[in-house]
């Protein structure tokens, strides 16, 4: 979505579960309007109610969207028991499959996993791609205008999403919590933006000054984060503030907090403060 939305609209890791909430991204054009939404993976047995409420944001899209795009890579493999599976083999509506990271193995590789996929599903249409290189992006887009029923345009002609910029803040943020930490610890973590307020420093130079909480579901993982004398957090907080300022193309002064909450992901209150219901 990132590569046709031409922003970055989703965080993007290696790990399972980095996508949490259904993501809108529009791509507005003279002729049309494509409103795509991102969505978590299908969580086979759910653990705790956020991952319940995950599977919902799936079964939404299944119910509204005109096409499916089913987005997979060269290096995945799917068991043939996998939920998402059943799912896309009872829609009705035109169904691709997205074939990434296609930069990664040979031209027969990718021939032969095409062949092998739709064994397993009838897919309409079939696209390669290498999304950070953009290959094939703009071939995706031109197939998927051909599949789109006519409507009227839902959206202003500047939006590009339905999410708001301290949305994309948390995100970025949970981001680099996947990338530098192990083990349980992303999957127990929830970001909030507590506070967002542009100013400026003594150079006058324009600068956001963020205040933002990681919530954890034990002391345990609060001591992790933070590490030996706060050398993790710190570490963290480099790098977050280095791709907010990408993002928001100013400078950020980034301040983060971290509390406990035990067992917020079974705490439907928590659950709809979190943006899950």
């Amino acid at each position: 979505m990132n590569a046709l939305v031409g922003e970055r609209m989703s965080i993007i890791t290696r790990k399972p579960q980095t996508t949490r909430h259904r993501i809108m991204g529009i791509v507005d054009h003279a002729d049309y309007q494509i409103v795509f939404s991102d969505t978590p993976g299908v969580i086979k047995d759910p653990a705790y109610k956020m991952q319940e409420a995950m599977n919902r944001f799936v079964r939404t899209t299944f119910e509204d969207a005109d096409v499916i795009l089913f987005v997979t890579a060269v290096d995945e493999h799917y068991e043939m028991d996998d939920p998402i599976l059943g799912k896309l083999k009872d829609l009705e509506v035109p169904i691709f499959l997205v074939l990434n990271k296609i930069d990664l193995v040979s031209v027969e590789t990718v021939a032969e996993l095409i062949q092998q996929w739709n064994a397993i599903i009838p897919f309409t249409e079939t696209i390669p791609i290498a999304a950070l290189e953009k290959k094939n992006t703009s071939l995706l887009l031109e197939v998927i205008l051909k599949q789109l029923p006519e409507g009227p345009k839902y959206y202003p002609e500047d939006q590009l999403t339905d999410r708001s910029e301290r949305f994309f803040v948390s995100e970025i943020i949970r981001e680099k919590i996947l990338l530098q930490y192990d083990q349980e610890i992303p999957y127990s973590v929830e970001v909030i933006v507590q506070s967002f307020k542009e100013d400026q420093n003594r150079k006058g130079e324009s600068l956001i000054r963020i205040e933002s909480e990681i919530i954890v579901a034990r002391k345990t993982q609060k001591s992790i984060l933070i590490g030996k004398q706060g050398s993790a957090i710190k570490k963290l907080g480099i790098a977050a503030r280095q791709d907010l300022e990408k993002f928001l193309e100013k400078k950020v002064f980034l301040e983060l907090h971290v509390k406990v909450k035990d067992k917020w992901r079974n705490d439907e209150k928590m659950l709809k403060y979190f943006g899950y219901q």
